[in-house]
């Protein structure tokens, strides 16, 4: 039931002249929902940081203590331009984010509340920078990769859903959604049988997931390979992280056009609802809590990953 509001937003993104402001007005019918857009500008030019909040019934909003989904559309940027015309691949995880708090506000207004609040976070750029990377070429970003998570990986978000086109790799070879598993504090935690179990109702076939390694998981800029910026939200929180990538049978690199594709959008964009939905009623958890104080026991703090680590010695 996501596919109308997928269709929306990527008919809103595909345009040379959107902006934050653009976004901002598809929430105008939904007066409990607040959108805040911040433009920032960097080396390479400027972005618009969104931030959308949908209060839920016994929220932080409303003065409660059920914990916060956020829902994080990671991307370099949703255009190319001028070295590329039209939407690019890369703004799948924008659109996917937007289109789930459509979603949401759309429930809201029809009488169908969430426990807790969802924040869903992304940034629109229409025509961000390219740069060489193997097997294919990235998307880059007016911004960096830390400014992207100061407004984008909030505090109040108690577990974090970050979503993103994920194809240009010869590690996911299948055509839909995969998640991760979860990361916290610098510690690659077992995939969570209960986002496994959602996957399985939203798709309707057996759950996909997809490697990650402790590259992944390390802040960009350090000189090492990423498989891309799906976990870069993980450096910069203590709260657990998942990767839902939106994924491809074959390679496509993140700056092509016309590689898109709805139906994988709105699939995204249902994964993440049906998991805000019971994240914040209590019956899914990201990671068991247990596992974690004891692997911490065991083995100490591995937040060194979440930073740039040691200072070479020469």
């Amino acid at each position: 039931m996501t596919l109308r509001q997928t269709l929306t937003v990527m008919d809103a993104l595909d345009n040379a002249y959107v902006n934050g402001q653009k976004v901002k007005e598809l929430f105008l019918p939904y007066p409990d929902v607040t959108v805040e857009v911040t433009t920032v500008t960097g080396e390479n030019g400027s972005t618009d940081f969104i931030k959308i909040v949908i209060p839920g019934k016994e929220g932080k909003v409303a003065g409660g203590n059920i914990p916060t989904f956020g829902i994080v559309g990671r991307l370099g940027g949703i255009g190319a331009r001028p070295s590329r015309i039209g939407l690019v691949s890369d703004a799948d995880g924008a659109v996917a984010a937007i289109a789930s708090a459509l979603k949401l506000a759309d429930m809201q207004v029809k009488g169908d509340v969430l426990q807790g609040d969802v924040i869903v976070t992304t940034h629109i750029c229409p025509d961000a920078p390219t740069f060489p990377h193997e097997p294919v070429d990235f998307m880059d970003s007016p911004v960096d990769i830390l400014t992207m998570n100061q407004y984008e990986v909030l505090p109040e978000m108690d577990m974090v859903l970050s979503i993103d086109t994920t194809k240009g790799n010869r590690v996911i070879n299948q055509k839909g959604i995969a998640i991760s598993p979860t990361v916290k504090e610098g510690y690659i935690l077992r995939v969570s049988d209960d986002l496994l179990r959602i996957m399985e109702m939203t798709t309707g076939q057996l759950p996909v997931t997809y490697p990650i390694t402790m590259q992944d998981i390390t802040p960009y800029g350090n000189d090492i390979y990423h498989i891309n910026s799906i976990l870069q939200p993980s450096v910069a929180t203590d709260s657990p992280v998942v990767g839902l990538a939106i994924t491809a049978q074959s390679m496509v690199p993140g700056c092509g056009t016309g590689a898109s594709h709805e139906t994988d959008i709105a699939l995204a964009a249902r994964f993440a609802i049906e998991a805000a939905k019971e994240a914040t009623n209590g019956s899914c958890q990201f990671y068991n809590q247990v596992e974690f104080e004891k692997i911490t026991q065991l083995y100490g703090s591995m937040k060194i990953l979440q930073t740039m680590g040691k200072k070479s010695v020469c």
